[in-house]
């Protein structure tokens, strides 16, 4: 009987921005695990080691998003274009959740409740905010551009929490303000 591959991360990085070290997992799908700047490079290597037994280290695979990350800290407007990524499939909620994320452009936001009916689900807002809470791509799949209707930053689960969250905000802002 044959076994079916594995659709968890084969391959991890860390690697430098100007804003710390960062990593990534992958599988053949594309990138499926993001850790945003927050632990010394050892320390995430060991815990993307732990967290993904056998999956091997492989920087060069990882170029294209490392050169966005670091364009993206930076400073440069940057929309992950050229990053493959492993995401839910189009039809599922979290799929379009996710892509619709994807599209608010840098240095803008959308809320919960704009970003729901963007997908055609005006009763979901709550589930948006669920689904960007689980993304486990932050900054591919831009989830700190979603924030509260009513202005607030709201809730951020990356390392960091909600102070993180105000600090790429404010970093995407004065960007674009800079460049107008």
């Amino acid at each position: 009987m044959p076994v079916a591959k594995s659709k968890g991360p084969r391959w991890y990085t860390v690697f430098p921005t100007p804003w710390g070290p960062m990593g990534a997992a992958a599988n053949e799908s594309g990138v499926c695990r993001v850790v945003l700047p927050h632990y010394q490079a050892d320390d995430l290597a060991n815990l993307l080691a732990w967290e993904h037994p056998g999956a091997i280290r492989d920087e060069a695979r990882f170029a294209a998003l490392a050169d966005a990350c670091r364009n993206y800290f930076n400073g440069s407007p940057t929309d992950f274009a050229d990053v493959a990524i492993d995401l839910p499939a189009e039809g599922t909620f979290a799929g379009k959740v996710y892509r619709a994320c994807m599209a608010i452009p840098f240095g803008q936001t959308k809320s919960y409740r704009e970003l729901a009916l963007q997908i055609g689900r005006e009763d979901a807002a709550r589930a948006v905010a669920t689904m960007m809470s689980k993304n486990p791509t932050p900054l591919v799949v831009p989830c700190h551009r979603v924030i509260y209707s009513d202005g607030r930053a709201g809730g951020f689960s990356a390392e960091g929490g909600p102070a993180f969250k105000q600090r790429l905000l404010r970093h995407e802002s004065q960007q674009r303000r800079s460049r107008c």
